[in-house]
Protein backbone atom coordinates (compact mmCIF):
# COMPACT_ATOMS: atom_id res chain seq x y z
CA UNK A 1 0.00 0.00 0.00
CA UNK A 2 1.05 3.58 -0.61
CA UNK A 3 1.38 5.73 2.49
CA UNK A 4 -1.43 8.08 3.53
CA UNK A 5 0.41 11.20 2.38
CA UNK A 6 0.19 9.98 -1.20
CA UNK A 7 -3.63 9.59 -1.30
CA UNK A 8 -4.47 13.16 -2.35
CA UNK A 9 -5.51 12.29 -5.91
CA UNK A 10 -8.26 10.22 -7.48
CA UNK A 11 -5.66 7.98 -9.11
CA UNK A 12 -1.98 7.23 -8.92
CA UNK A 13 -1.83 6.58 -12.65
CA UNK A 14 -4.11 7.50 -15.53
CA UNK A 15 -3.48 5.74 -18.85
CA UNK A 16 -4.72 7.20 -22.13
CA UNK A 17 -5.37 4.52 -24.75
CA UNK A 18 -7.16 1.17 -24.62
CA UNK A 19 -5.02 -0.68 -27.12
CA UNK A 20 -2.57 -3.42 -26.18
CA UNK A 21 0.12 -1.06 -24.89
CA UNK A 22 -2.29 0.94 -22.75
CA UNK A 23 -3.96 -2.05 -21.11
CA UNK A 24 -0.56 -3.71 -20.65
CA UNK A 25 0.79 -0.73 -18.71
CA UNK A 26 -2.40 -0.26 -16.70
CA UNK A 27 -2.66 -3.96 -15.77
CA UNK A 28 0.96 -4.05 -14.64
CA UNK A 29 0.50 -0.87 -12.59
CA UNK A 30 -2.63 -2.15 -10.83
CA UNK A 31 -0.82 -5.32 -9.83
CA UNK A 32 1.94 -3.23 -8.27
CA UNK A 33 -0.60 -1.65 -5.92
CA UNK A 34 -1.38 1.60 -7.74
CA UNK A 35 -4.81 3.14 -8.14
CA UNK A 36 -5.24 3.06 -11.93
CA UNK A 37 -7.66 4.51 -14.44
CA UNK A 38 -7.64 3.65 -18.15
CA UNK A 39 -9.49 5.83 -20.66
CA UNK A 40 -10.19 4.84 -24.25
CA UNK A 41 -11.97 7.20 -26.64
CA UNK A 42 -13.51 4.29 -28.59
CA UNK A 43 -13.74 0.58 -27.86
CA UNK A 44 -11.00 -1.52 -26.33
CA UNK A 45 -8.71 -2.73 -29.15
CA UNK A 46 -10.81 -0.58 -31.46
CA UNK A 47 -7.96 0.39 -33.79
CA UNK A 48 -4.50 -1.08 -34.36
CA UNK A 49 -4.71 -3.76 -31.69
CA UNK A 50 -7.54 -5.66 -33.38
CA UNK A 51 -6.04 -5.26 -36.86
CA UNK A 52 -2.92 -7.40 -36.57
CA UNK A 53 -1.94 -10.72 -38.14
CA UNK A 54 -3.03 -12.37 -34.84
CA UNK A 55 0.49 -13.63 -34.12
CA UNK A 56 2.87 -13.64 -31.20
CA UNK A 57 6.11 -14.03 -33.09
CA UNK A 58 9.77 -13.17 -32.92
CA UNK A 59 9.76 -11.58 -36.35
CA UNK A 60 11.97 -13.80 -38.46
CA UNK A 61 12.66 -11.10 -41.03
CA UNK A 62 13.70 -8.57 -38.36
CA UNK A 63 16.93 -10.56 -38.01
CA UNK A 64 17.92 -9.15 -41.40
CA UNK A 65 17.68 -5.69 -39.85
CA UNK A 66 19.87 -6.72 -36.88
CA UNK A 67 17.00 -6.20 -34.42
CA UNK A 68 18.44 -8.86 -32.10
CA UNK A 69 17.21 -7.32 -28.83
CA UNK A 70 13.66 -7.02 -30.10
CA UNK A 71 13.63 -10.52 -31.61
CA UNK A 72 15.10 -12.10 -28.47
CA UNK A 73 12.51 -10.41 -26.26
CA UNK A 74 9.70 -11.34 -28.64
CA UNK A 75 10.78 -14.99 -28.87
CA UNK A 76 10.72 -15.32 -25.08
CA UNK A 77 7.26 -13.77 -24.91
CA UNK A 78 5.80 -16.58 -27.03
CA UNK A 79 6.32 -19.05 -24.21
CA UNK A 80 5.04 -16.59 -21.60
CA UNK A 81 1.77 -15.99 -23.45
CA UNK A 82 1.18 -19.69 -23.98
CA UNK A 83 1.34 -20.10 -20.19
CA UNK A 84 -0.72 -17.09 -19.10
CA UNK A 85 -3.40 -17.18 -21.83
CA UNK A 86 -3.69 -20.76 -23.13
CA UNK A 87 -7.36 -20.28 -24.03
CA UNK A 88 -6.70 -17.59 -26.67
CA UNK A 89 -3.24 -18.64 -27.90
CA UNK A 90 -1.71 -21.82 -29.26
CA UNK A 91 1.38 -22.98 -31.17
CA UNK A 92 1.32 -22.69 -34.94
CA UNK A 93 3.72 -24.30 -37.40
CA UNK A 94 4.83 -22.16 -40.33
CA UNK A 95 6.02 -23.33 -43.75
CA UNK A 96 8.42 -21.01 -45.55
CA UNK A 97 8.68 -22.18 -49.19
CA UNK A 98 12.17 -21.78 -50.56
CA UNK A 99 12.42 -19.36 -53.47
CA UNK A 100 15.92 -19.73 -54.96
CA UNK A 101 15.75 -16.28 -56.55
CA UNK A 102 15.09 -14.55 -53.22
CA UNK A 103 16.77 -15.26 -49.88
CA UNK A 104 19.38 -18.02 -50.33
CA UNK A 105 18.88 -21.27 -48.43
CA UNK A 106 21.92 -20.70 -46.20
CA UNK A 107 20.49 -17.36 -45.04
CA UNK A 108 17.13 -18.94 -44.18
CA UNK A 109 18.86 -21.76 -42.29
CA UNK A 110 20.98 -19.28 -40.35
CA UNK A 111 17.94 -17.20 -39.50
CA UNK A 112 16.03 -20.23 -38.26
CA UNK A 113 19.02 -21.40 -36.21
CA UNK A 114 19.06 -18.01 -34.46
CA UNK A 115 15.27 -18.16 -34.14
CA UNK A 116 15.56 -21.50 -32.34
CA UNK A 117 18.40 -20.47 -30.02
CA UNK A 118 18.11 -16.77 -29.17
CA UNK A 119 15.62 -17.66 -26.41
CA UNK A 120 14.71 -20.72 -24.34
CA UNK A 121 11.80 -22.80 -25.61
CA UNK A 122 9.74 -25.16 -23.49
CA UNK A 123 6.71 -25.69 -25.73
CA UNK A 124 7.57 -24.76 -29.29
CA UNK A 125 9.21 -27.32 -31.57
CA UNK A 126 12.50 -26.91 -33.47
CA UNK A 127 12.68 -25.72 -37.04
CA UNK A 128 13.44 -28.19 -39.81
CA UNK A 129 13.61 -28.57 -43.59
CA UNK A 130 10.96 -30.61 -45.44
CA UNK A 131 10.74 -31.96 -48.97
CA UNK A 132 7.37 -31.48 -50.63
CA UNK A 133 5.39 -34.19 -52.41
CA UNK A 134 2.60 -34.12 -54.97
CA UNK A 135 -0.05 -33.61 -52.27
CA UNK A 136 1.36 -30.21 -51.29
CA UNK A 137 -1.03 -27.28 -51.85
CA UNK A 138 1.92 -25.34 -53.26
CA UNK A 139 2.70 -25.26 -56.95
CA UNK A 140 4.95 -28.05 -58.21
CA UNK A 141 7.85 -25.63 -58.74
CA UNK A 142 8.30 -25.52 -54.97
CA UNK A 143 10.34 -28.49 -53.77
CA UNK A 144 11.35 -27.48 -50.23
CA UNK A 145 9.87 -25.67 -47.25
CA UNK A 146 11.50 -24.59 -44.01
CA UNK A 147 9.25 -25.28 -41.02
CA UNK A 148 9.34 -23.36 -37.73
CA UNK A 149 7.08 -22.41 -34.81
CA UNK A 150 5.32 -19.25 -33.71
CA UNK A 151 2.08 -18.57 -31.78
CA UNK A 152 -1.45 -17.66 -32.84
CA UNK A 153 -3.38 -15.27 -30.57
CA UNK A 154 -6.79 -13.61 -30.56
CA UNK A 155 -5.44 -10.06 -30.48
CA UNK A 156 -8.62 -8.21 -29.49
CA UNK A 157 -9.40 -10.64 -26.68
CA UNK A 158 -5.83 -10.35 -25.42
CA UNK A 159 -6.52 -6.65 -24.93
CA UNK A 160 -9.86 -7.44 -23.30
CA UNK A 161 -8.36 -9.96 -20.84
CA UNK A 162 -5.78 -7.44 -19.69
CA UNK A 163 -8.59 -4.93 -19.11
CA UNK A 164 -10.53 -7.54 -17.11
CA UNK A 165 -7.40 -8.24 -15.08
CA UNK A 166 -7.01 -4.52 -14.45
CA UNK A 167 -10.58 -4.30 -13.19
CA UNK A 168 -10.10 -7.37 -10.97
CA UNK A 169 -7.22 -5.52 -9.29
CA UNK A 170 -9.33 -2.47 -8.53
CA UNK A 171 -8.63 -0.44 -11.64
CA UNK A 172 -11.21 1.67 -13.48
CA UNK A 173 -11.80 1.20 -17.21
CA UNK A 174 -13.73 3.87 -19.13
CA UNK A 175 -14.45 3.22 -22.82
CA UNK A 176 -15.96 5.79 -25.20
CA UNK A 177 -14.29 8.32 -22.90
CA UNK A 178 -12.09 11.02 -24.39
CA UNK A 179 -9.43 13.03 -22.59
CA UNK A 180 -10.35 16.60 -23.50
CA UNK A 181 -7.93 18.55 -21.31
CA UNK A 182 -4.95 18.07 -19.07
CA UNK A 183 -2.65 20.28 -17.05
CA UNK A 184 -0.32 20.12 -14.08
CA UNK A 185 -1.39 21.84 -10.87
CA UNK A 186 0.40 21.58 -7.55
CA UNK A 187 2.38 18.56 -8.66
CA UNK A 188 -0.63 16.58 -9.93
CA UNK A 189 -2.29 16.05 -13.27
CA UNK A 190 -5.81 17.46 -13.66
CA UNK A 191 -7.49 15.60 -16.50
CA UNK A 192 -10.81 16.47 -18.15
CA UNK A 193 -12.79 13.43 -19.34
CA UNK A 194 -15.84 13.40 -21.60
CA UNK A 195 -18.18 10.43 -21.84
CA UNK A 196 -18.93 10.18 -25.56
CA UNK A 197 -22.16 8.27 -24.90
CA UNK A 198 -23.79 10.66 -22.45
CA UNK A 199 -21.87 13.89 -23.08
CA UNK A 200 -21.09 14.18 -19.37
CA UNK A 201 -17.72 15.63 -18.39
CA UNK A 202 -15.66 15.22 -15.26
CA UNK A 203 -12.25 16.29 -14.01
CA UNK A 204 -10.09 13.73 -12.26
CA UNK A 205 -6.64 14.00 -10.74
CA UNK A 206 -3.71 11.69 -11.04
CA UNK A 207 -0.14 11.58 -9.80
CA UNK A 208 1.16 10.32 -13.13
CA UNK A 209 0.01 10.13 -16.73
CA UNK A 210 0.81 7.59 -19.45
CA UNK A 211 0.15 8.46 -23.08
CA UNK A 212 -0.40 5.15 -24.89
CA UNK A 213 -2.62 6.53 -27.63
CA UNK A 214 -0.88 4.70 -30.46
CA UNK A 215 -1.43 6.53 -33.76
CA UNK A 216 -2.73 9.51 -31.77
CA UNK A 217 0.21 9.78 -29.35
CA UNK A 218 1.38 13.13 -30.73
CA UNK A 219 -2.22 14.42 -30.87
CA UNK A 220 -2.54 13.73 -27.14
CA UNK A 221 0.71 15.57 -26.49
CA UNK A 222 -0.59 18.53 -28.49
CA UNK A 223 -3.76 18.50 -26.37
CA UNK A 224 -1.63 18.58 -23.23
CA UNK A 225 0.44 21.44 -24.69
CA UNK A 226 3.53 19.27 -24.60
CA UNK A 227 6.10 19.02 -27.37
CA UNK A 228 7.22 15.59 -28.55
CA UNK A 229 10.89 14.85 -29.07
CA UNK A 230 10.01 11.68 -30.95
CA UNK A 231 7.48 11.18 -33.73
CA UNK A 232 5.55 8.23 -35.05
CA UNK A 233 5.57 6.97 -38.61
CA UNK A 234 2.20 5.61 -39.61
CA UNK A 235 2.35 2.38 -41.62
CA UNK A 236 -0.88 0.85 -42.87
CA UNK A 237 -1.21 -2.93 -42.77
CA UNK A 238 -4.17 -4.63 -44.47
CA UNK A 239 -5.46 -8.20 -44.35
CA UNK A 240 -8.06 -10.17 -46.27
CA UNK A 241 -10.09 -13.24 -45.28
CA UNK A 242 -11.13 -15.80 -47.92
CA UNK A 243 -12.48 -19.37 -47.87
CA UNK A 244 -9.57 -21.57 -46.85
CA UNK A 245 -6.96 -21.88 -49.55
CA UNK A 246 -5.71 -25.33 -48.49
CA UNK A 247 -6.35 -28.20 -46.09
CA UNK A 248 -4.15 -28.50 -43.03
CA UNK A 249 -3.33 -26.74 -39.77
CA UNK A 250 -0.05 -25.20 -40.89
CA UNK A 251 0.43 -21.55 -41.81
CA UNK A 252 2.59 -20.23 -44.63
CA UNK A 253 4.99 -17.31 -44.81
CA UNK A 254 5.48 -16.24 -48.41
CA UNK A 255 8.45 -14.24 -49.64
CA UNK A 256 7.81 -11.65 -52.32
CA UNK A 257 10.15 -9.95 -54.76
CA UNK A 258 9.67 -6.58 -53.02
CA UNK A 259 11.26 -8.24 -49.94
CA UNK A 260 8.00 -8.18 -47.99
CA UNK A 261 6.48 -11.33 -46.55
CA UNK A 262 2.83 -12.33 -46.55
CA UNK A 263 1.28 -14.74 -44.06
CA UNK A 264 -1.45 -17.22 -44.97
CA UNK A 265 -2.94 -18.47 -41.71
CA UNK A 266 -5.77 -20.92 -40.89
CA UNK A 267 -8.62 -18.82 -39.50
CA UNK A 268 -11.69 -19.99 -37.57
CA UNK A 269 -11.69 -23.41 -39.22
CA UNK A 270 -13.24 -22.43 -42.56
CA UNK A 271 -11.13 -19.50 -43.70
CA UNK A 272 -7.63 -18.29 -44.52
CA UNK A 273 -6.32 -15.00 -43.15
CA UNK A 274 -3.89 -13.34 -45.55
CA UNK A 275 -1.65 -10.35 -44.87
CA UNK A 276 -0.09 -7.98 -44.38
CA UNK A 277 0.74 -5.02 -46.56
CA UNK A 278 3.03 -2.18 -45.52
CA UNK A 279 2.02 1.21 -46.91
CA UNK A 280 2.99 4.70 -45.75
CA UNK A 281 -0.11 6.38 -44.32
CA UNK A 282 -0.68 10.13 -43.97
CA UNK A 283 -4.44 10.37 -43.40
CA UNK A 284 -6.74 10.08 -40.39
CA UNK A 285 -6.09 6.71 -38.64
CA UNK A 286 -9.83 6.39 -38.01
CA UNK A 287 -10.48 6.37 -41.78
CA UNK A 288 -8.04 3.58 -42.66
CA UNK A 289 -9.28 0.96 -45.10
CA UNK A 290 -7.98 -1.78 -47.39
CA UNK A 291 -7.49 -0.40 -50.89
CA UNK A 292 -8.21 -2.19 -54.16
CA UNK A 293 -4.47 -2.25 -54.86
CA UNK A 294 -3.80 -4.00 -51.54
CA UNK A 295 -6.46 -6.62 -52.22
CA UNK A 296 -4.96 -7.31 -55.64
CA UNK A 297 -1.45 -7.44 -54.18
CA UNK A 298 -2.34 -10.00 -51.51
CA UNK A 299 -4.26 -12.16 -53.97
CA UNK A 300 -1.36 -12.09 -56.42
CA UNK A 301 1.19 -13.16 -53.79
CA UNK A 302 -1.00 -16.13 -52.86
CA UNK A 303 -1.51 -17.05 -56.51
CA UNK A 304 2.25 -17.03 -57.09
CA UNK A 305 2.58 -19.90 -54.61
CA UNK A 306 -0.60 -21.98 -54.37
CA UNK A 307 -2.30 -24.34 -56.80
CA UNK A 308 -5.70 -22.97 -55.79
CA UNK A 309 -5.90 -19.38 -56.96
CA UNK A 310 -8.00 -16.64 -55.39
CA UNK A 311 -9.40 -13.34 -56.63
CA UNK A 312 -10.85 -10.24 -55.03
CA UNK A 313 -14.29 -11.80 -55.55
CA UNK A 314 -13.37 -14.45 -52.95
CA UNK A 315 -12.72 -11.87 -50.22
CA UNK A 316 -15.28 -12.22 -47.42
CA UNK A 317 -13.80 -9.59 -45.12
CA UNK A 318 -10.90 -7.21 -45.08
CA UNK A 319 -9.49 -5.00 -42.37
CA UNK A 320 -6.73 -2.45 -42.00
CA UNK A 321 -4.82 -0.96 -39.11
CA UNK A 322 -2.26 1.79 -38.73
CA UNK A 323 0.91 0.84 -36.90
CA UNK A 324 2.39 3.81 -35.02
CA UNK A 325 6.06 2.94 -35.48
CA UNK A 326 8.72 5.05 -33.84
CA UNK A 327 10.27 7.17 -36.61
CA UNK A 328 13.84 6.09 -37.33
CA UNK A 329 14.28 7.80 -40.74
CA UNK A 330 14.26 4.51 -42.63
CA UNK A 331 13.77 5.03 -46.34
CA UNK A 332 11.39 2.07 -46.67
CA UNK A 333 8.26 1.26 -44.65
CA UNK A 334 9.34 -2.38 -44.53
CA UNK A 335 12.53 -1.58 -42.61
CA UNK A 336 11.15 0.80 -39.95
CA UNK A 337 11.92 -0.65 -36.52
CA UNK A 338 9.11 -2.43 -34.68
CA UNK A 339 10.81 -1.68 -31.36
CA UNK A 340 9.34 0.75 -28.85
CA UNK A 341 10.66 3.89 -27.18
CA UNK A 342 9.58 6.09 -24.27
CA UNK A 343 9.65 9.80 -23.56
CA UNK A 344 9.47 10.71 -19.87
CA UNK A 345 9.28 14.21 -18.45
CA UNK A 346 8.03 15.69 -15.18
CA UNK A 347 7.70 18.98 -13.31
CA UNK A 348 10.26 19.37 -10.54
CA UNK A 349 10.26 15.62 -9.94
CA UNK A 350 6.46 15.29 -9.78
CA UNK A 351 3.52 14.67 -12.14
CA UNK A 352 5.43 12.58 -14.67
CA UNK A 353 4.19 12.10 -18.22
CA UNK A 354 5.34 8.95 -20.02
CA UNK A 355 4.63 8.76 -23.76
CA UNK A 356 4.98 5.51 -25.68
CA UNK A 357 6.14 5.38 -29.29
CA UNK A 358 6.01 2.21 -31.37
CA UNK A 359 5.78 -1.32 -30.08
CA UNK A 360 4.14 -4.52 -31.28
CA UNK A 361 1.53 -6.95 -30.00
CA UNK A 362 4.11 -9.60 -29.13
CA UNK A 363 6.10 -7.45 -26.70
CA UNK A 364 3.22 -5.63 -25.01
CA UNK A 365 3.80 -7.28 -21.62
CA UNK A 366 7.49 -6.40 -21.54
CA UNK A 367 6.64 -2.88 -22.69
CA UNK A 368 4.24 -2.53 -19.76
CA UNK A 369 6.85 -3.88 -17.38
CA UNK A 370 9.54 -1.53 -18.69
CA UNK A 371 7.14 1.43 -18.59
CA UNK A 372 6.35 0.83 -14.92
CA UNK A 373 10.02 0.27 -14.10
CA UNK A 374 10.77 3.68 -15.64
CA UNK A 375 8.11 5.24 -13.37
CA UNK A 376 9.26 3.37 -10.26
CA UNK A 377 11.05 6.34 -8.70
CA UNK A 378 7.73 8.21 -8.52
CA UNK A 379 6.11 5.30 -6.65
CA UNK A 380 8.73 4.03 -4.19
CA UNK A 381 6.19 1.92 -2.27
CA UNK A 382 4.93 0.10 -5.38
CA UNK A 383 5.67 -3.58 -5.90
CA UNK A 384 7.98 -4.90 -8.59
CA UNK A 385 7.29 -6.69 -11.89
CA UNK A 386 4.82 -9.56 -11.55
CA UNK A 387 2.94 -10.28 -14.82
CA UNK A 388 5.21 -13.00 -16.23
CA UNK A 389 3.68 -15.81 -14.19
CA UNK A 390 0.17 -14.53 -13.52
CA UNK A 391 -2.63 -16.15 -15.52
CA UNK A 392 -4.95 -13.84 -17.41
CA UNK A 393 -8.69 -14.09 -16.64
CA UNK A 394 -10.31 -17.31 -17.82
CA UNK A 395 -6.99 -19.10 -18.36
CA UNK A 396 -7.54 -22.80 -19.04
CA UNK A 397 -6.13 -24.89 -21.82
CA UNK A 398 -8.67 -25.45 -24.55
CA UNK A 399 -8.75 -29.19 -23.88
CA UNK A 400 -9.33 -28.63 -20.16
CA UNK A 401 -12.13 -26.18 -20.88
CA UNK A 402 -13.79 -28.45 -23.44
CA UNK A 403 -13.68 -31.36 -21.01
CA UNK A 404 -15.30 -29.34 -18.23
CA UNK A 405 -17.90 -27.85 -20.57
CA UNK A 406 -18.76 -31.36 -21.73
CA UNK A 407 -19.16 -32.60 -18.16
CA UNK A 408 -21.16 -29.65 -16.84
CA UNK A 409 -23.12 -28.72 -19.97
CA UNK A 410 -23.45 -31.89 -22.03
CA UNK A 411 -26.32 -30.35 -24.03
CA UNK A 412 -24.01 -27.67 -25.45
CA UNK A 413 -23.41 -28.08 -29.23
CA UNK A 414 -19.78 -28.85 -30.07
CA UNK A 415 -19.31 -25.74 -32.24
CA UNK A 416 -20.46 -23.48 -29.41
CA UNK A 417 -18.31 -25.29 -26.84
CA UNK A 418 -15.23 -24.84 -29.03
CA UNK A 419 -15.93 -21.13 -29.51
CA UNK A 420 -16.52 -20.63 -25.79
CA UNK A 421 -13.31 -22.47 -24.93
CA UNK A 422 -11.24 -20.49 -27.43
CA UNK A 423 -12.74 -17.12 -26.51
CA UNK A 424 -13.58 -17.21 -22.82
CA UNK A 425 -11.98 -20.20 -21.17
CA UNK A 426 -13.43 -20.45 -17.67
CA UNK A 427 -15.12 -17.04 -18.06
CA UNK A 428 -17.83 -18.86 -20.02
CA UNK A 429 -19.06 -20.35 -16.75
CA UNK A 430 -20.26 -16.88 -15.72
CA UNK A 431 -22.99 -16.76 -18.37
CA UNK A 432 -23.62 -20.52 -18.37
CA UNK A 433 -24.22 -20.66 -14.61
CA UNK A 434 -27.64 -22.13 -13.92
CA UNK A 435 -28.26 -23.01 -17.59
CA UNK A 436 -29.49 -26.56 -18.17
CA UNK A 437 -30.60 -26.45 -21.83
CA UNK A 438 -30.16 -24.44 -24.99
CA UNK A 439 -33.53 -22.77 -24.41
CA UNK A 440 -32.25 -21.34 -21.11
CA UNK A 441 -29.77 -19.22 -23.09
CA UNK A 442 -32.60 -16.95 -24.22
CA UNK A 443 -33.03 -15.19 -27.53
CA UNK A 444 -31.21 -16.75 -30.50
CA UNK A 445 -29.39 -14.14 -32.61
CA UNK A 446 -27.93 -16.71 -35.02
CA UNK A 447 -24.64 -18.61 -35.44
CA UNK A 448 -24.69 -19.88 -31.86
CA UNK A 449 -25.01 -16.41 -30.28
CA UNK A 450 -27.63 -16.26 -27.53
CA UNK A 451 -28.99 -13.67 -25.15
CA UNK A 452 -27.10 -14.87 -22.06
CA UNK A 453 -23.77 -14.35 -23.80
CA UNK A 454 -24.79 -10.96 -25.18
CA UNK A 455 -25.94 -9.75 -21.76
CA UNK A 456 -22.66 -10.94 -20.25
CA UNK A 457 -20.69 -9.02 -22.88
CA UNK A 458 -22.66 -5.82 -22.30
CA UNK A 459 -22.34 -5.89 -18.53
CA UNK A 460 -18.91 -7.45 -18.12
CA UNK A 461 -16.85 -6.80 -21.25
CA UNK A 462 -17.73 -3.20 -22.17
CA UNK A 463 -19.79 -4.02 -25.29
CA UNK A 464 -21.67 -0.83 -26.19
CA UNK A 465 -22.05 -1.15 -29.97
CA UNK A 466 -22.75 -4.08 -32.26
CA UNK A 467 -19.27 -3.95 -33.85
CA UNK A 468 -17.70 -4.35 -30.41
CA UNK A 469 -19.28 -7.78 -30.21
CA UNK A 470 -19.13 -8.91 -33.84
CA UNK A 471 -15.55 -7.92 -34.70
CA UNK A 472 -13.61 -7.61 -31.45
CA UNK A 473 -15.13 -9.76 -28.68
CA UNK A 474 -15.78 -12.32 -31.42
CA UNK A 475 -15.60 -12.66 -35.21
CA UNK A 476 -19.27 -13.56 -35.56
CA UNK A 477 -19.57 -10.73 -38.06
CA UNK A 478 -18.38 -13.28 -40.61
CA UNK A 479 -21.42 -15.49 -40.07
CA UNK A 480 -24.39 -13.32 -39.07
CA UNK A 481 -26.53 -12.11 -41.95
CA UNK A 482 -27.64 -8.49 -42.33
CA UNK A 483 -31.04 -9.09 -40.74
CA UNK A 484 -29.51 -10.89 -37.74
CA UNK A 485 -26.97 -8.10 -37.31
CA UNK A 486 -29.71 -5.47 -37.28
CA UNK A 487 -31.69 -7.38 -34.63
CA UNK A 488 -28.56 -7.71 -32.51
CA UNK A 489 -27.70 -4.02 -32.92
CA UNK A 490 -31.19 -3.00 -31.77
CA UNK A 491 -30.95 -5.32 -28.76
CA UNK A 492 -27.55 -3.95 -27.69
CA UNK A 493 -28.65 -0.36 -28.20
CA UNK A 494 -31.80 -0.76 -26.10
CA UNK A 495 -30.01 -2.57 -23.28
CA UNK A 496 -27.16 -0.06 -23.21
CA UNK A 497 -29.66 2.80 -23.02
CA UNK A 498 -31.53 0.99 -20.24
CA UNK A 499 -28.25 0.44 -18.39
CA UNK A 500 -27.33 4.11 -18.71
CA UNK A 501 -30.74 5.17 -17.43
CA UNK A 502 -30.55 2.79 -14.47
CA UNK A 503 -26.89 3.52 -13.73
CA UNK A 504 -25.89 -0.13 -14.09
CA UNK A 505 -23.17 0.53 -16.68
CA UNK A 506 -19.78 1.65 -15.40
CA UNK A 507 -19.58 5.20 -16.83
CA UNK A 508 -17.96 8.40 -15.60
CA UNK A 509 -19.92 11.14 -13.91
Amino acid sequence: MLDVAEQATDYDLLVIGGGINGVGVAYDAAGRGLRVCLCEMGDLAGATSSSSSKLIHGGLRYLEQYEFRLVTEALAEREVLLKIAPHISWPLRFYLPHQPGLRPAWMVRLGLFLYDHLSNRNTLADSRCLKLDADSPLKSSFKTVFEYSDVWVDDARLVLLNALGLRERGGSVFTRTKVVSGSRKNGHWHIGLKDRLTGRTEEVTSRALVNAAGPWVTDVLDGLSRAAGKTVRLIKGSHIVVPKVYQGDQAYILQNYDKRVVFVIPFLGDYSLIGTTEVEYKDDPKAVHCSAQEREYLCQVVNDYFKNSISIDDILWDYSGVRPLCEDKSSNARTVSRDYAFELEDENGRAPLLSIFGGKLTTYRKLGEHAMDSLARYFPMAATAWTQSCLLPGALTIDECLQELGQRFSWLPESMAIRYAQSYGSLAYQFLDGVSSISDLGMDFGSGLYQREVDYLIHNEWVLKVDDLLWRRSKLGLSLCTEETCVLADYIESHVQMGLAQGTLNRIG
